[in-house]
This record gives structure tokens, C-alpha cells and sequence, in this order.
């Protein structure tokens, strides 16, 4: 068993092929597709991919994803759009690995490690942490965000509905009502056909909607595409009077259902075409493809709490050699972080 560095995607052997297709059915962000696109369109000009591997053999047993700043810093292979990270782990890897995987940083030319944002509960981060710890570094784990989400137990929209409040079922009613009295709408979902018209009706929405200007737009359509060619895209438009009036960007994996982006023209706010279009969403994502989960991602809005039952915590792990002077600093910061995001 022995730690390795490879710079390039063609570099990994054949072996770790069958590690992102495992974890990817714990989370899309697992994927190598996700990797892929995040590697093409995101890194900056001082950063470069490097991938953190343990192998025996031929045989690859771990994989942590990573970009490399200057000054030997190492983080995440991640984005603003990451909302989950973790060591990508052969199945049933033992404890070993995790060691053997601390060691190679520990001997390595790393200064720093980041890795976020990883679940509270991530078992192979918190073993990964205690692993760097026993080598000489000095880990701190930091709140990041809160994440909305809802175990699916219904097997009808009208079951899930049933369990929302009054306020929601109500405005989508009486809404989608005036809606069609007043208007032609309609709605269409894209998922494997017409991929380019329905994306550009989504921009259409997205520059027309209140949200600030799309400062991404080169790796939201490769995730698209690169994602509809998976048969992972939900792409839902409404339509008022054949024109694109609100449009969500869902993803679906392996039986979770990721709400990535939301967006509606302000010149149709007063139907609420963002709440009829994403009850739609979710009747499809419910009957049709049968999700166990459907997950907001990032955010602890008040609006996400109409759809969603359960909140959890993503957090940070930030690790750095002992002689950085960074250990008292970090330590001070991550408990105000902790003390403030509990009072919010």
C-alpha cells in the first residue's frame, strides 16, 4: 500500500473507475462527471488538479480530489457550486488506508489542507482528521451551511403535499387558477430532448429574474449537458403565453433529487409561477423517477423550509503543519464560528 500523486485525469489507472461510479450513488458531487466538468471550467491560472491516491497494485483504494494553489496549499477540487465533498473510498477500505493516506500528505510537499464542505457526520473525514492529527498537523473543523432536505416516504404528489402548510397549498391553488384564467401556460420538462432550447429558456428566466448576473455560465451549461448525457438532467420551464416565465435546473442521481438552481421573471411574480412550477417538479421527481431524497442543497431560506422536513450542518476541515503560525488563530475563529452560527 502506498501513497501516490497523479496530475492529470488520464494519468489514474482503470481501478478508480469503479470508486467514483460507488460514490456517486451517495452524491452526484461524488461523480466523476462532476470532477470532470469542475476541472475544465473552474480552475484559476496559479491552480492545478491533484489527485491524492492510495494504490496497492494496480489496484486504487483512495482518492481524494484536490486543486493545488501556490505556495503549496492544497484544497478541495470544488466551487462555489460544491455543496458536498469526501475522501473517495474503495468499498469496505480499511482504516489502512485512511493512515497510508495521512502519511503520503504528511511527507509530501503540502502546507495546508482544506477540505469542504463535508457532512458533520462524515465518518472518513473525521478518521481522515484524526489520521493527520496523529502526523503532526493541526486540523480545525468550521461550520459552513445549513442544508435543507426531505426524506421521500410518499409515493404521490398529493401525499407530499398533503404534509405542506396551508399558506403553500393554498397560493398554488388559487394562483395557478388566476394563472389559467388569464393566460395560455404550460409546462415542459427537458431531460434527454431539446436540451439546448429548454436551456436557453432557462437563461431567458435566470437574466430576467431578480438574481445577480450569472458570473458562471460556461460550467452551468457543461453540468448540463455533461449531465443530461447521464440521464441525470430534470430541466422544467413554465410557460405563459409561450413565453419562459420561470425555470429550475434539477438534478437527479441515483435517487436523490438535487434543486440546483430557481429562477422566474419578475414580470410574473404575481402567479407565482415559481411555486406551480416547482410543485410540478416534485410530483415528477416523486412518481416518476421515485427519489428517496430530495435536497435543496445550500441555504437556510424560509422558503426551503415549506418544502423541505430536515436540516443538517456542512462543515469545514482546514489542517496545516504545526510550525505555520496559524494554530492559535484557528482555533479562536472556528469557536466563534461555532458560537455563531448556533445563536443565527
Amino acid at each position: 500500500m502506498e501513497f501516490k500523486c497523479f496530475f492529470k485525469w488520464n494519468q489514474l489507472p482503470d481501478s478508480a473507475e469503479p470508486i467514483f461510479s460507488s460514490a456517486a450513488e451517495n452524491s452526484m458531487f461524488f461523480s466523476r462527471a462532476w470532477f470532470d466538468t469542475l476541472s475544465a471550467h473552474t480552475l484559476q491560472d496559479d491552480e492545478s488538479i491533484l489527485l491524492a491516491c492510495v494504490i496497492e497494485g494496480d489496484s486504487v483504494l483512495a482518492i481524494l480530489p484536490l486543486k493545488q494553489g501556490l505556495n503549496n496549499d492544497w484544497y478541495a477540487l470544488g466551487h462555489l457550486y460544491s455543496w458536498l465533498y469526501t475522501p473517495l473510498l474503495k468499498e469496505q477500505a480499511s482504516e489502512e488506508v485512511l493512515k497510508c493516506l495521512a502519511q503520503g500528505i504528511e511527507k509530501s510537499s503540502c502546507q495546508s489542507l482544506r477540505l469542504e464542505p463535508v457532512a458533520e457526520d462524515d465518518r472518513n473525514i473525521l478518521r481522515l482528521q484524526t489520521e493527520l492529527e496523529a502526523v503532526g498537523f493541526y486540523c480545525n473543523r468550521q461550520y459552513r451551511f445549513y442544508n435543507w432536505f426531505h426524506p421521500v416516504m410518499e409515493k404521490t404528489i398529493d401525499e407530499y403535499m398533503s404534509a405542506r402548510p396551508s399558506r403553500v397549498k393554498n397560493t398554488i391553488a388559487r394562483k395557478q387558477r388566476k394563472l389559467a384564467r388569464e393566460h395560455d401556460f404550460q409546462i415542459r420538462l427537458f431531460s434527454d430532448e431539446d436540451i439546448a432550447t429548454g436551456f436557453a429558456d432557462y437563461k431567458k428566466v435566470y437574466e430576467s429574474s431578480w438574481k445577480a448576473k450569472e458570473l458562471f455560465d460556461g460550467l452551468v451549461e457543461s453540468l448540463v449537458m455533461n449531465f443530461a448525457s447521464q440521464g441525470w438532467l430534470r430541466l422544467g420551464v413554465l410557460y405563459i403565453n409561450q413565453e419562459p416565465a420561470a425555470a429550475q435546473l434539477w438534478f437527479v442521481v441515483h435517487g436523490k433529487a438535487n434543486i440546483f438552481k430557481l429562477a422566474y421573471d419578475e414580470k410574473w411574480k404575481q402567479y407565482s409561477p415559481g411555486s406551480i412550477l416547482i410543485r410540478q417538479m416534485m410530483a415528477y421527481v416523486i412518481e416518476k423517477d421515485g427519489v428517496e431524497e430530495v435536497d435543496f442543497l445550500m441555504g437556510n431560506d424560509a422558503y426551503k423550509q415549506d418544502w423541505m422536513t430536515e436540516r443538517r450542518e456542512r462543515w469545514g476541515l482546514y489542517c496545516g503543519r504545526q510550525h505555520k503560525p496559524v494554530k492559535r488563530l484557528s482555533g479562536i475563529l472556528g469557536f466563534l464560528n461555532g458560537i455563531f452560527h448556533r445563536i443565527k
